[in-house]
């Protein structure tokens, strides 16, 4: 009998790995074709060398990466690094205290708190950067009411600038870092806090050291969730920076429509990935020290 049992279970654990194995391998097969495939893809034509009229000829060279180390495009790097650390820090500082209250609230005002922060998804974003060029332009709805609340003599020039492209890079990321750390937030144990508390440490001590370590890592997410998009995305800086702003986005999108330098652009793309998973790297080892920690 105790054979008869041991064999069925064996047999059992045999199908469920058997399913497990097959629900798996669609999941390979779309992340062979549609993500490893389009990478090695871009790899390879990063070593190309460009055609005379479009495209590329199969003839291996190293001037795309080289051509990177000119002090332009390191320049619009930096611009673009910069960019990224703005933003982030600022939806940090904006984002983590409104996802933290917002999870305080009771349920009701919770739920609106929500609200408000999703209702962004449910538009278009060059809709929503749209609505907000007609808000800042010259003849736009803001200079319009300054200029009939008598606060200006003539329209201020809003748009096309350094810090529009900073405020749009806010507006476009800051509901990814709220919903990180509402998440975190909502998810801890309140009586930590409370015995914190109880042991002498005042409302800052309770947080630094209790409440700061249990939501890390919705916000390290909401960090990555920020930093990363910051660096391609080139619309924002093309709607409200006016051409006048280049971030390593554009560049690759110029490369791609105007130079029409395929290999070229694909160097940029590779080293954007490079530096983008350093950053993820850097994510994932902090967050596995803090479970460490934790666990000790």
């Amino acid at each position: 009998m105790s054979m008869d049992f041991s064999g069925t279970v064996s047999k059992g654990r045999k199908r469920k790995r058997g399913r497990s194995w097959t629900l798996l391998v669609p999941i390979y097969i779309f992340t062979l074709l549609f993500v490893f495939l389009p990478l090695i893809y871009m790899v390879y034509l990063s070593f190309m060398t460009k055609a005379e009229v479009w495209g590329f000829e199969n003839r291996f060279t190293l001037e795309n990466y080289k051509k990177i180390l000119d002090p332009l495009y390191l320049r619009t790097f930096l611009n673009s690094l910069k960019l990224a650390l703005i933003s982030t820090l600022v939806n940090t500082a904006v984002g983590y205290p409104y996802g933290y209250f917002m999870a305080k609230l009771e349920k009701k005002k919770r739920d609106i708190m929500l609200l408000l922060v999703m209702i962004p998804f449910w538009t278009s974003e060059l809709i929503r950067l749209n609505g907000w060029i007609i808000v800042f332009r010259s003849k736009g709805v803001l200079n319009l009411i300054l200029e009939k609340a008598g606060l200006i003599d003539k329209p201020l020039k809003l748009l096309y600038n350094y810090q529009m492209v900073v405020f749009g890079m806010i507006y476009a990321l800051l509901p990814f870092m709220i919903l990180c750390v509402y998440s975190s937030v909502e998810k801890m144990d309140w009586k930590l806090v409370e015995a914190a508390r109880d042991l002498g440490g005042n409302a800052a001590q309770a947080f630094l050291t209790v409440t700061l370590p249990m939501t890390m890592p919705g916000l390290l997410s909401g960090v990555v969730l920020t930093f990363i998009p910051s660096m391609g995305l080139f619309f924002v800086a093309d709607l409200l920076g006016g051409n006048k702003i280049v971030l390593v986005g554009n560049v690759i999108q110029q490369q791609l429509t105007k130079g029409r330098n395929l290999p070229f652009a694909a160097a940029l793309s590779v080293v954007l990935m490079i530096l983008t998973s350093l950053f993820i790297a850097a994510y994932r080892r902090i967050t596995k020290t803090d479970q460490l920690e934790g666990l000790i």
